[in-house]
């Protein structure tokens, strides 16, 4: 009778988090473009220290300051040449910026493993940063911000993470990675990916800056790569044994817990919109 209660209760907690979430984050979209960058910038560095704290309990000693304020630059300059707030040469800057990693670990006598320490900073930037700043990229891909794009994107996200969970569990008997997670199925993932393909539809429906086939092809990536993005943040944790990335969102985990789909769809989602 317990078990079942608390089933509920984080069932709860899952969904309230998620709504208030969602509300906030919308509403930062719409709002303005200033807005939606102030909202992900928090999403960026809250998730990056997540992922350099993970990092940290695997007993390696990423540098989080300068990783996080390089992955930062990197999101604030790709939304800077977005807005044509700057020249896109600026950017460059964001290179010598990130080599002075290695002069830091170069000056650190403490320092016991410099290579996995210097590659793990790299990682979190590669893993976290690049990924978010690539939404600008998407964003503002016909000219000029549409928060109908970002939104489109999130919500297909959600759809597929909602639609796999209730399905999984109402349903999921056939294991879809049995070694990294144990709890996923095919079922939820059939589940995920139908919920997707509607919401894809019926977006495309009422929102033209796309072809319906466009945001079909966006609701498939967002299904594949948003379910590898799961199994990859799965396998990361499963090496260091622990269940959530972080508790900053009841239900949820942490940040890398909510927002682990998005950041591997996000890469194939931006090159698409780029590319056709």
């Amino acid at each position: 009778m317990i078990l079942h209660l608390n089933k509920y209760n984080n069932l709860t907690q899952r969904v309230i988090v998620a709504i208030l979430g969602a509300i906030i984050i919308i509403s930062a979209i719409y709002w303005q473009s200033w807005s939606y960058f102030a909202i992900f910038l928090i999403i960026v560095l809250l998730s990056i220290r997540e992922f350099y704290k993970l990092v940290g309990i695997d007993g390696h000693l990423p540098l989080t300051f300068w990783g996080s304020l390089t992955g930062i630059l990197i999101y604030s300059f790709t939304f800077f040449v977005q807005m044509d707030l700057i020249k896109p040469d600026i950017f460059y800057l964001v290179f010598p910026f990130g080599s002075i990693i290695y002069f830091i670990k170069l000056y650190k006598k403490s320092e016991i493993k410099p290579f996995t320490n210097i590659a793990y900073t790299f990682l979190g930037i590669l893993y976290v940063a690049i990924p978010f700043s690539l939404l600008h990229v998407i964003a503002f891909c016909t000219g000029k911000y549409q928060f109908e794009l970002v939104t489109g994107i999130l919500l297909l996200t959600w759809a597929s993470d909602t639609g796999g969970y209730f399905a999984g569990t109402l349903f999921g008997k056939t294991k879809l990675f049995l070694r990294i997670s144990p709890k996923k199925s095919w079922e939820g993932f059939v589940g995920g990916a139908v919920l997707t393909f509607a919401i894809a539809f019926l977006i495309s429906v009422y929102v033209d800056i796309l072809p319906m086939w466009k945001w079909m092809t966006i609701g498939i990536l967002t299904v594949i790569a948003g379910t590898y993005g799961d199994l990859v943040e799965s396998l990361f944790k499963r090496g260091i044994n622990i269940k959530d990335s972080g508790e900053s969102l009841p239900g949820h985990g942490g940040f890398l817990d909510r927002f682990d789909a998005l950041l591997l769809s996000l890469p194939f989602i931006a090159a698409f919109l780029k590319l056709f």
